[in-house]
């Protein structure tokens, strides 16, 4: 009451301090949303009608998005999943997709289009598999292990991102098999089934590649003697750190990162926007993030500070991803050359986070096995 009654001077200093206090609360706020790992299901779309082998949905931007997709949805407190392919026609306000597979959506009911049209395990790709336990540095962590030929020592280990879980590696599963690579498909602390982290939050990859390290010395002890990194998203950031910290960093022989996280601050910056914050305040959320986990984000920014060791690595990102700025992807592209890193850089149109394969399945794999096959070829006069 005291700051309404006073004026000049002393009413910028009482506005000034709401201010300021208003805008911690926010950044407070941010940095929980951005730490909570009790992600919750989203249904933003709905389904208009359902047709033998059609599906018409309410057009959004997402709904519109091109290429082959699951169509996750929700009703009566029950779950599916529908794979659905690109485009077929649209008419106001209204998008038609064939349906490809999997159970048919009820009409009416909410849904999501969802990067992930495969459930629940390799088994949905034809693919045999066997569930591990990885011991790692706070108990087992639950993964998936994809065999391949007995003589074949390099495994590909994949990691997926934020709020994700094991069910992204299934798209290219199928692919990298192909090559007769062995696949070990894994958890971090937070993903259902693994441990939890010590304060309960998600540390954006600076604990979490200590996971990584753990299932690599599974690997390892499997008969690895070569490893591939394939991560999606904050498994960048994650395998990034694993690249500068780890003492199995040298056993990387090529990474592959789909939409990766390789500059949080930037990424932090879109999902203020995103959430219609004043980019201003994106400084005050890094750093009440940076106190509550201990993050330090210059780590985190691998055009400035690259990692440690940086193997034949190629980035693959989409110019419509609304999560992760394709802008720190090119300008890490663009930075490899100096920074003495080997990277190839693969830009796909239109499509959202994480979805450049359900854009194009085929040009996607053909990206990844024909850079796996010369990254990997043998050295001529090598051993």
């Amino acid at each position: 009451m005291a700051v309404l009654r006073r004026v000049g001077p002393g009413l910028g200093v009482g506005l000034g301090v709401g201010m300021g206090a208003g805008a911690a609360g926010i950044g407070w706020f941010y940095s929980s949303v951005l730490l909570d790992t009790a992600i919750r299901p989203v249904y933003p779309e709905r389904v208009l009608a359902v047709g033998a082998d059609t599906v018409t949905l309410a057009a959004t931007r997402l709904t519109m998005q091109p290429g082959t997709w699951g169509l996750r949805w929700a009703a009566d407190r029950a779950t599916g999943l529908a794979i659905v392919g690109p485009v077929a026609h649209r008419r106001s306000g209204q998008v038609v997709r064939p349906l490809l597979g999997g159970q048919p959506p009820e009409p009416g009911c909410v849904a999501v289009l969802d990067t992930g049209p495969f459930d629940p395990d390799p088994g949905a790709r034809g693919l045999p598999f066997e569930d591990v336990d990885v011991p790692g540095p706070l108990g087992t962590y639950p993964a998936w292990w994809v065999p391949g030929p007995a003589d074949d020592d390099t495994w590909v280990v994949l990691v997926h991102g934020r709020g994700g879980s094991r069910r992204e590696a299934l798209r290219i599963l199928p692919a990298l098999h192909e090559r007769g690579h062995p696949l070990l498909v894994v958890s971090y602390r937070n993903d259902e089934g693994a441990p939890p982290s010590p304060d309960g939050h998600y540390h954006l990859g600076d604990t979490e590649w200590e996971d990584v390290e753990a299932a690599v010395r599974f690997a390892v002890d499997r008969g690895a003697r070569r490893v591939v990194l394939f991560g999606w998203s904050m498994g960048g950031a994650v395998t990034g750190a694993f690249l500068d910290r780890s003492t199995e960093a040298g056993r990387v022989a090529a990474v592959v990162w789909d939409a990766p996280l390789v500059d949080w601050r930037a990424t932090l910056r879109q999902q203020a926007r995103n959430r219609r914050l004043p980019t201003v305040l994106s400084p005050l959320a890094t750093a009440v993030t940076s106190r509550r986990i201990g993050i330090d984000f210059d780590r985190f920014d691998l055009r400035r500070r690259p990692p440690a060791v940086r193997p034949p690595t190629l980035l693959l990102h989409s110019t419509g991803d609304t999560a992760v700025p394709v802008a720190a992807s090119r300008a890490l592209a663009a930075a490899a050359p100096s920074l003495g890193w080997p990277l190839r850089y693969v830009e796909v149109p239109d499509a959202e986070h994480t979805a450049s394969w359900n854009a194009d399945p085929a040009a996607y794999e053909h990206a990844v096995t024909s850079f796996l096959a010369e990254a990997l070829a043998p050295v001529p006069g090598g051993r």
